[in-house]
């Protein structure tokens, strides 16, 4: 039955249910029977539904049916319920045709993640350096700028969703579990520096949750971890040097756009380096605070993050008749028409 898919739509696309029957053309009751299966939609009306709903009528039949485990989000305590569904639908949506195609392919070719190392003990976010660098050397990684944080990511079996939901500043991350496989959320509408710290502190949660000593704050560790991820000590040695008495910004801003750390995650990165004092840093953050920095940094933008595994992977089940055209088309929510001209590189890629 589709109820619960109706339910899902709905509540993405923000819709009460009189508004939603106000559309469609039938009563406010008459949608809550068939968000319950006390009633079905007839052809007609679920043609509406999906025009109303922004969906596809094969999402109201999709087979692989997920729920979101062990959620966990890092949102501001302001933020309405009604956006946390919207967001939560986004990515169930997303996740039930990830694992649609999983379920079509007989030997799925992204490994389960694993990270099997075993973590020194931690006594001090200090010591956080050492695992950001364990984990950069297990996944022989050097120690260089890591250009594309979602592919390395996906690589290892964690699926990255990129959510739609226009709210962005409402939450600052997500990390979640669906069918044991762990899923960390980001926002297509932030810049690609937020986007990367909050792609490596999730990461350290997941690595980290369960073996920190109880009297060390996790998103402490976690903000330093992903700092240390992304911006290993060494590259902050050889770009800033040693102990300095002041930084231009300038230098943080080039730091920036080598390695997709933010301005401010850098001037951090500095002070827990030792390379500035603590006062220091709180001097310059003033300066931001006045420049108006902290809240939309000055220059070009570190550009976004992109997720291309899952196109990537329906085309490759296309070229190797895992998949037929249609269900291809189904899975990337477009068109049979639209994806023939993609086949034949009429159209850009969306």
């Amino acid at each position: 039955m589709i109820g619960e898919r109706v339910k899902r739509a709905r509540a993405a696309a923000g819709l009460s249910m009189q508004a939603l029957a106000e559309q469609i053309g039938v009563s406010a009751n008459m949608v809550k029977k068939y968000e319950h299966d006390i009633s079905m939609p007839s052809s007609p009306v679920l043609l509406k539904l999906a025009k109303a709903l922004s969906v596809r009528t094969e999402y109201f039949f999709r087979t692989a049916k997920v729920s979101l485990g062990e959620v966990e989000y890092r949102k501001k305590s302001t933020t309405p319920k009604k956006v946390l569904k919207r967001i939560e639908a986004d990515v169930v949506d997303q996740a039930e045709r990830w694992f649609e195609l999983s379920q079509l392919w007989p030997d799925f070719p992204i490994p389960d993640f694993k990270f099997s190392v075993k973590i020194p003990e931690i006594n001090s976010l200090d010591d956080i350096e050492k695992v950001a660098e364990l984990v950069r050397k297990k996944w022989q990684l050097g120690l260089n700028p890591l250009p594309d944080l979602i592919d390395l990511l996906e690589s290892k079996g964690i699926l990255v969703i990129v959510s739609q939901e226009e709210h962005s500043d409402k939450f600052d991350g997500l990390q979640a579990r669906i069918n044991d496989q762990p899923v960390i959320v980001i926002s297509a509408h932030w810049p690609g520096c937020r986007q990367r710290f909050t792609l490596a502190h999730e990461l350290g949660h997941l690595i980290l949750h369960d073996i920190l000593p109880s009297d060390i704050d996790e998103e402490m560790v976690c903000n330093r971890f992903a700092s240390a991820f992304l911006l290993p000590a060494i590259g902050v040695m050889q770009n800033l040097g040693g102990q300095r008495k002041n930084i231009d910004p300038q230098e943080l801003y080039l730091l920036k756009h080598e390695y997709g750390l933010s301005m401010q995650a850098c001037l951090y990165r500095a002070a827990d380096l030792s390379v500035i004092t603590e006062s220091k840093r709180k001097q310059l953050f003033m300066f931001f605070s006045k420049k108006g920095w902290r809240k939309q940094e000055p220059g070009k933008a570190y550009p976004q993050e992109e997720t291309h595994l899952f196109k990537q992977l329906v085309y490759r089940a296309l070229a190797e008749d895992i998949i037929s055209e249609s269900k291809a088309a189904e899975l990337l929510q477009i068109s049979v028409m639209e994806l023939h001209k993609l086949r034949l590189m009429q159209l850009q890629a969306a």
